[in-house]
């Protein structure tokens, strides 16, 4: 592993809930974790507020506006890949209308879909980027997995 693989990032996970439970996945199509199901998110940028980045993700990637206030801090994980290793800040929100969500960067992610996270912990856990999966496997009760 080089030494440029042996930096430790900072993840920002966006776990946003519509008015009926269903929380919001989109099938990764970047090399970093290509075909896996994950939340919207990305790298928390210098000087910003773990909210701060999911609201700037969360647009950039879905053209879903949210305020910082509305984010709260649900989990942390560590997150060890064959050649990367990101400690990760979920954020949640919950709407209060339903709004859809936009493809804005279809060459990170070609769609997304509202779903209930119940379904996609039984029925596609090995299928979720590990950051997501290590989040559901730590803080299942947030969503009532």
């Amino acid at each position: 592993m080089s030494e440029k693989n042996k930096i430790i990032r900072v993840g920002v996970g966006c776990w946003i809930q519509d008015p009926v439970g269903q929380v919001l996945f989109g099938r990764r199509l970047s090399k970093h974790g290509n075909g896996t199901w994950a939340p919207p998110g990305g790298h928390l940028e210098f000087g910003e507020t773990p909210e701060q980045c999911a609201v700037r993700e969360l647009i950039e990637e879905t053209n879903i506006h949210i305020k910082p206030d509305d984010f709260s801090i649900v989990g942390v994980t560590n997150d060890v890949f064959a050649d990367k290793h990101y400690v990760t800040i979920h954020c949640f929100a919950k709407l209060k209308v339903f709004r859809t969500a936009y493809a804005m960067e279809p060459d990170k992610c070609s769609e997304w879909y509202w779903m209930n996270p119940g379904y996609m912990w039984k029925r596609h856990k090995d299928e979720l980027f590990l950051p997501a999966q290590n989040f559901l496997k730590s803080k299942q009760k947030v969503f009532g997995v």
